[in-house]
């Protein structure tokens, strides 16, 4: 009997539905991405897993699995109230291969009770007057047997992988358009090279060249669009949404990158996730984050966002499936969070963007139904789709760039009051740093930014005169830790350095940590990115060493054990350093 209910009540749920969806559709891809507003994600809920150690579709309770990461069970009030704060999408991200199917053992069947309770929940969200979008995520790691060095494990990949759309094809195509399928999540890329405990081991999975890599996100985007369009009825013309390169934007803007052929005309969507810089909205603790805010911040956002126009000058509408300064760890509101959100969806008014707010009741506490913070809370309300109906969107695009331009020019122009002159003229040295967990940063990238900083480091930075020897340093110990711990990357900079003193190289002669000198991995050498900043790395290891070469110099004599991770990770200093210190002559090569 409880059987006979639960179908009757999913037939209902459906039969609803397609009442919704005799809304009339949105022409094309650019008026669906604006029909939805803005959206929020169901994080950390039906994609929660155990990376396979439960033993996946052991259990009748798929609650089990989406309370696992500490979520609350998800009610049709949970999604009324998302709603009513101004949400007009969620994004439900789920583990089907870990959860729902014994993959581990060549099976990639879904449970129906999984397939039940997913269902359930777009059926809530419909309900509520939501669009809806439903992947696979991250799923324990699985994406990896696409790297695997053994072509069976490869070929199950891809054929778990089509049999999986095919099922989710044939589950949901009753549904109408406000139900949108994505293809993957961030593991188009470097998921590929995954060891899941679970799904493939270091003997099965490889590293493989990034050309390579997207040529196999290109295949996989074609299969899906494939697959779900060989089923038919509504999925013939269904909104689908294509998973971006590791749905990084500069990745994804990649000419290698290429969006599948779709018999489908206009109905291609592409998703990316913005969370820059990572080192505020990624920090583990308000505390920690680095500052937020200038002018320049703001400029920056709307610089890396209008990249995006690749995609939507052709046709195609483009969600930001994640983004969020996010809440710490001890779940305290970063400083300037609620301005950050707000410039955040001004970009998306003015560069035609669609959005979902990676939320796991960081922002939206799903067990008091409200945006807890008063300010975020404000960010959102209002900013629904009806408000914008009947309204053109040049109109919309319009207002949202003037705001934006109006809170840059209110922004200052500095976070920080002790930063060395760093207009178009000046040479300044300093050191790029990101620690080892990513939590302690300072003025990362090309650009001397010295108010890009984990609040309490202390920095010596040297003003470049010309030939001489300077030293640059950082001091942690008035950070929240007190220390950084290890370093993910690191390297001098000096700003404008290849205009001023073209040719000069850097060489260190003292590195010290922790008030103690320390002996370096082979050479550094002297290269730059951008023909404008002179850069030596410390730490880096994304530099491919024969392809540096090319543009790389020493102070003296030739290439030889040239290295970009001259700093030992595994040195016990390295481990808590609280101060670094570094020497170097800075000279016309010899």
């Amino acid at each position: 009997m409880k059987r006979i209910i639960m179908i009757m009540l999913v037939l209902l749920a459906a039969a609803l539905c397609g009442a919704a969806s005799a809304e009339e559709a949105p022409a094309d891809a650019l008026e669906m991405s604006r029909r939805m507003g803005n959206g929020i994600n169901l994080g950390n809920t039906m994609e929660a897993c155990n990376n396979g150690k439960l033993g996946g579709n052991t259990t009748d309770n798929p609650k089990f699995y989406e309370t696992f990461w500490g979520q609350p069970v998800t009610t049709p009030e949970m999604l009324r109230a998302m709603k009513d704060c101004g949400f007009d999408t969620i994004r439900i991200p789920v583990a089907w291969m870990t959860n729902a199917t014994h993959l581990d053992k060549g099976d990639f069947t879904i449970s129906e009770a999984y397939m039940e309770r997913v269902e359930e929940i777009v059926n809530y969200a419909l309900d509520a007057g939501m669009i809806v979008i439903i992947n696979d995520h991250w799923d324990g790691g699985w994406w990896g047997m696409f790297g695997s060095d053994t072509e069976a494990t490869r070929n199950l990949a891809m054929e778990a992988y089509t049999g999986m759309w095919k099922q989710l094809a044939e589950r949901f195509g009753k549904y109408g358009w406000q139900l949108v399928f994505e293809s993957a999540n961030e593991e188009l890329g470097t998921g590929f090279d995954e060891n899941s405990p679970l799904y493939c081991d270091d003997s099965l999975a490889h590293t493989m060249p990034e050309s390579e890599r997207y040529a196999l996100a290109n295949r996989i985007n074609q299969v899906f669009v494939d697959t779900v369009r060989a089923s038919g009825g509504n999925n013939a013309d269904r909104f689908l949404l294509i998973a971006g390169y590791r749905t990084d934007i500069s990745k994804t803007c990649d000419m290698r990158f290429e969006m599948p052929k779709d018999p489908a005309a206009g109905r291609l969507l592409v998703s990316v996730h913005y969370y820059s810089p990572w080192s505020y909205c990624g920090a583990s603790t308000a505390k920690s984050a680095t500052l937020w805010g200038k002018q320049a911040d703001y400029e920056a956002m709307y610089a890396d966002l209008g990249r995006l126009k690749r995609f939507t000058a052709a046709g195609y509408g483009v969600v930001i499936g994640e983004y969020g300064a996010l809440p710490g760890s001890d779940g305290v509101m970063k400083k300037n969070a609620p301005a950050y959100h707000e410039a955040f969806l001004n970009c998306c008014d003015a560069l035609d963007l669609g959005n979902c707010l990676w939320d796991c009741s960081g922002f939206f506490v799903r067990k008091q139904l409200i945006i807890v913070e008063e300010e975020m809370a404000a960010v959102y309300a209002g900013r629904n789709a009806a408000s914008e109906s009947g309204r053109d969107y040049a109109e919309i695009a319009a207002a949202g760039k003037a705001a934006l331009d109006a809170m840059t020019a209110a922004a200052p122009e500095s976070l920080v009051e002790n930063a060395l002159n760093a207009d178009a003229d000046s040479c300044v040295a300093w050191i790029m740093f990101s620690g080892g967990d990513w939590t302690m940063s300072y003025s990362v990238g090309d650009v001397y930014t010295p108010d890009s900083m984990t609040p309490g480091i202390v920095p010596t930075d040297a003003e470049i005169t010309g030939a001489g020897t300077y030293t640059v340093a950082l001091d942690f110990t008035g950070t929240e830790t007190g220390y950084a711990s290890n370093t993910a990357f690191s390297a001098i900079g000096i700003s404008n350095g290849e205009q001023k003193y073209p040719g000069y190289c850097i060489f260190f002669t003292e590195v010290i940590i922790n008030g103690e000198p320390v002996r370096l991995k082979g050479r550094n050498y002297t290269c730059s990115d951008d023909g404008k900043c002179t850069r030596s790395n410390l730490y880096n290891e994304w530099v491919d060493i024969k392809t540096a070469r090319s543009g790389a110099r020493v102070l003296v004599g030739d290439l030889t054990g040239i290295s970009a991770t001259i700093l030992d990770r595994g040195l016990e200093a390295m481990q808590k350093i609280r101060t670094i210190e570094i020497t170097f002559r800075y000279e016309p090569r010899k």
